[in-house]
């Protein structure tokens, strides 16, 4: 099975070198056939979306980009659409994710960019959306205007299905050029999402490419990046921190690197009929994606003092992970995530032995592992994959102190507390660099408009353009009506 990856603007009839990724899954396989520019051809479309971006995208209103985002993610949510079944069918192959993770993800997903979900997306970010049409007045006199840059580059990562739509659609919403490049471990969805605007839109076809080299390769980079007003970067620190020295002082860089998330359960959240219910919403944060975004959990902290302990607490979570592996199991690892998850357990297991009151829990296969820690507080990411550590506590101020030394690696928080404890909490976490509160079983999926690691999705691609007072009243001397 063959599938043409990748999206082009019109650059002539010169031939174009492709790359084929190899992806395998039970014994069905995929090549997946990718653009590769040379330099000369990377600038022609680089030129070419530049201009389209200027003379085409910010023709359009805020509200018309909107209306043909919500098309095309509409299209995308019809199961009986042809982008939705090809999705359904070739991304569990490509990604290695069970076939109803990715059916479910994918819904979950894409609902947050229909068409009311991204007008509070603008609205959050820039309060009034008609900002990016044309000048408004300001509260302290004046007027401004959000001026788009003229190209964005998105470096992306494939660790999660489909993830390029978050930089993407920003893009398009402050009606900047776009061009992306396709990760390796997932180069589709944002290929199929190009095609499918053009399909909606014609008249955006010029307006963004999504292409692909091998990472590393600076000739390539070293020419976009140069000819870029923003470059939006995702992947690990070291690769981030490379492209970052490569970076023109001129081009704005928005990295997005390694994260840990963690989730902290409250005591009056562990009575007989609320326990269960806060264990599987746990457990699903665990299950998605196999703990690979950012936003998954590493840790539960469980607090002593409910009716259900913290040790049972686990139990019952080995329990949900070992009924999710009946129902969506788990992707085959490559060997070097097997090394490492054997290497992770092992060095657990040596702990065991020096503090008989701990735990790991796990089936035969290693599907899952869930490592009970009674009373030895301490703040480290787990090898992932469906891999969560259990650590009781008995004040909130007992986790801070170590979890505060890694305050630039922290993003997502998932609760389950009352509300006192709730706002309580979230504020004392805040203040060690923690970025996002959400509930149990919402970690891995971020509100419409969410402030990424803290940032504006939206303001910080921008430029604010203001006309000050001064300038207003000034130019009255020189209007025509003037006696």
């Amino acid at each position: 099975m063959k599938e043409l990856a990748g999206y082009l603007p019109c650059i002539g009839e010169e031939e174009v070198e492709t790359k084929i990724l190899t992806f395998q899954k039970n014994g069905k396989s995929i090549e997946v056939e990718v653009p590769l520019l040379t330099t000369e051809q990377m600038n022609k479309v680089i030129e070419t979306v530049k201009k389209a971006s200027t003379d085409i995208l910010k023709s359009f209103s805020t509200s018309e980009i909107v209306t043909i985002i919500d098309r095309a993610i509409e299209r995308l949510l019809d199961r009986n659409s042809l982008y939705r079944q090809k999705a359904e069918e070739l991304l569990p192959i490509v990604t290695g994710y069970d076939e109803e993770i990715i059916r479910l993800g994918l819904t979950a997903y894409l609902k947050t960019f229909r068409k009311h979900e991204l007008q509070r997306f603008l609205v959050e970010d820039l309060g009034n959306p008609v900002l990016l049409d044309d000048f408004q007045p300001r509260v302290k006199g004046g007027f401004s205007k959000a001026i788009g840059p003229t190209l964005i580059t998105h470096i992306w990562s494939g660790n999660v299905p489909a993830l390029p739509l978050w930089s993407l659609i920003s893009g398009l919403l402050v009606k900047a050029g776009n061009i992306g490049k396709a990760p390796s471990s997932e180069p589709l969805f944002s290929s199929w999402f190009a095609h499918l605007l053009v399909e909606v839109e014609p008249r955006l076809a010029d307006c963004f490419a999504i292409v692909w080299w091998k990472g590393g390769d600076e000739e390539r980079e070293a020419s976009i990046f140069e000819q870029s007003d923003v470059v939006v970067g995702y992947g690990g620190n070291a690769s981030l921190q490379s492209l970052q020295n490569r970076m023109p002082v001129t081009t704005r860089f928005l990295p997005f690197g390694h994260k840990i998330s963690f989730g902290v359960v409250s005591q009056s959240s562990l009575d007989s009929r609320k326990a269960w219910k806060s264990v599987h919403q746990a457990a699903l944060d665990v299950i998605r994606y196999d703990q690979q975004g950012c936003y998954s959990p590493h840790i539960f902290y469980v607090q002593h003092g409910g009716n259900v302990s913290p040790r049972e607490f686990a139990r019952l979570m080995a329990n949900e992970l070992e009924n999710f592996q009946r129902r969506f199991p788990r992707r085959d690892l490559s060997i070097e995530e097997s090394v490492s998850l054997s290497s992770w357990r092992q060095k657990e297991e040596m702990t065991i032995l020096a503090h008989p009151q701990n735990e790991i829990l796990g089936n035969e296969t290693n599907d899952w592992t869930v490592v009970y820690e009674e009373h030895n507080i301490h703040f480290a990411p787990s090898s992932l994959n469906r891999v969560i550590k259990v650590i009781s506590f008995e004040n909130i101020e007992d986790i801070l102190s170590s979890i505060s030394p890694h305050r630039s690696y922290l993003q997502t928080v998932g609760i389950a507390a009352d509300p006192k404890e709730l706002f309580e909490w979230a504020d004392s976490l805040g203040k060690i660099g923690v970025t996002r509160i959400t509930a149990l079983g919402s970690m891995t999926s971020p509100e419409a408009g969410w402030h990424h690691d803290g940032r504006f999705n939206l303001l910080d691609l921008v430029n604010i353009v203001d006309i000050e007072s001064s300038a207003k009243e000034s130019s009255e001397q020189f209007a025509p009506y003037v006696d």
